[in-house]
């Protein structure tokens, strides 16, 4: 693989994934408690033995470039011609930003060429997979072809997202159309259409050239699927490569995390019993950004209160996370989350930094980076108190709480609130020490623990 260079596309707005996207690009935006989407293509590509890679930015990119080169750079050795460069839009040749995804890489043509690849093995760096890139590089040399495409098998109904192939008995594509509302079926299989998966090996040198041509031709959307692939089927050997998985399961698994609903479910799968996607295969180590934090701690259970006993079913926990006296069920909570007394939180994800108030109650919800959700507030229960607060609720009712929004003057469900108890059992409220007398309510006592906990934190 040392006449190949991947050339990542990291530079998508991911609109459709906000408020998650709101700071962040969509490759950066954190999956599975530990990772980030981009970390998975990364993952790949070193898994492949591809060691020369380009990482195409553009929106947001601040917190991508960060984790890269934090959690990607100690893999690779410059003195052996191994990189992974973070590539800015660099406006060698307009003003202008990316104006597709063969724009980007006309863009970083200089960038590129300075490596001399023979071959380039394009990726988007937002989806969720597991794909070696070694055997596809080879059946491209094999077959003699000028490009190559990842081909993955789905039905009629989901290939309108995609661009559809048509291939003879060769493998070689004879059609092409860009997310077709009919998408035309493989023959003899009805209700399945041949996807494009967005993965494209090309000859280099033929590759600048049609990115020339598409760049002076003032109709074109400067897109692979729209415009570059259309355009050469007809004239030049174009073959399809199907998807082989590395994720050792039934069923193929690649998934496009791009809507709310997509990266809920898709975390979801994570915390059942069999998860579609296996994380815990060592001999295909999906690789990240791992920060030095104590074990995941659980207290309280062992004091004989059974009304304050932490603990997590079925349930992702990271590193650094404090479940005190709360419960947390079917959720993928991500490192250095305290979720404190009485607390319950179901079928959510909790990003890093998230802090829970005791009795409060989290349902179907993502909440994002450095959240603090107050004491009592129930987020996921009553949709359209949400919905009046503010929050994002995606089409299958997953409520999302955006990194900067400020919670603090919501106002608690009181029937959540209950006594207070303290460490040896007593039903009693006993005021906080360095509180001359106790507060009137229950609310208002969390609320002051909380925040002279917070106190002593800061």
């Amino acid at each position: 693989m040392n006449d190949t260079l991947a050339v990542i596309l990291a530079g998508g707005k991911g609109t459709r994934l906000e408020p998650l996207t709101r700071d962040r690009a969509k490759p950066a935006v954190p999956f599975g408690g530990n990772y980030r989407i981009i970390d998975f293509v990364l993952s790949n590509c070193l898994n492949s033995g591809l060691r020369k890679m380009l990482v195409l930015t553009q929106y947001k990119a601040m917190s991508l470039d960060r984790h890269i080169n934090l959690g990607w750079r100690d893999f690779f050795c410059r003195e052996l011609d191994e990189f992974i460069d973070i590539v800015p839009p660099q406006q060698r040749i307009d003003e202008n930003w990316y104006q597709g995804t063969a724009d980007a890489v006309y863009q970083n043509i200089y960038a590129i060429e300075k490596e001399h690849p023979k071959y380039l093995i394009i990726l988007a760096g937002d989806h969720i997979y597991k794909m070696n890139y070694h055997p596809m590089v080879q059946y491209h040399k094999e077959k003699n072809a000028d490009l190559t495409i990842g081909a993955l098998r789905v039905d009629c109904e989901s290939a309108k997202e995609f661009g559809v192939m048509q291939i003879d008995e060769d493998q070689r594509i004879i059609g092409f159309q860009e997310k077709p509302q009919h998408p035309r079926s493989i023959p003899n299989d009805p209700g399945h259409a041949m996807a494009s998966m967005g993965i494209y090996v090309f000859n280099t040198r033929f590759l600048f050239e049609q990115l020339c041509q598409d760049a002076n031709d003032p109709k074109s959307h400067h897109d692979f699927g729209r415009n570059i692939i259309p355009s050469i089927i007809a004239s030049h050997r174009v073959f399809a490569f199907p998807f082989k998985d590395e994720n050792r399961k039934g069923q193929a698994y690649w998934r496009d995390v791009g809507t709310l609903d997509a990266y809920y479910e898709a975390n979801m799968d994570l915390v059942s019993i069999d998860p579609q996607l296996n994380l815990y295969d060592e001999s295909w180590p999906i690789r990240t950004h791992q920060k030095n934090l104590p074990p995941p701690k659980f207290v309280f259970g062992s004091r004989g209160d059974s009304d304050r006993c932490g603990m997590a079913l079925d349930s992702l926990v990271c590193s650094g996370t404090i479940i005190s006296g709360a419960r947390v069920e079917r959720s993928v909570i991500s490192p250095g989350v305290r979720i404190n007394s009485f607390a319950h939180v179901t079928d959510s994800i909790l990003f890093e930094g998230v802090e829970v108030g005791r009795y409060a109650r989290i349902h179907r919800a993502v909440i994002d980076k450095g959240v603090r959700i107050p004491a009592g507030i129930e987020i996921g229960v009553d949709l359209e108190l949400d919905r009046k607060r503010g929050f994002t609720i995606s089409n299958n009712g997953v409520v999302t709480v955006a990194k900067t929004e400020d919670l603090s003057s919501l106002e608690p469900n009181a029937s959540t609130l209950s006594p207070i108890r303290t460490d040896s059992g007593s039903n009693n409220i006993i005021a906080p020490k360095g509180l001359s007398a106790p507060p009137s309510n229950n609310y208002a006592m969390v609320r002051e623990m909380d925040r002279m906990q917070r106190d002593t934190k800061e």
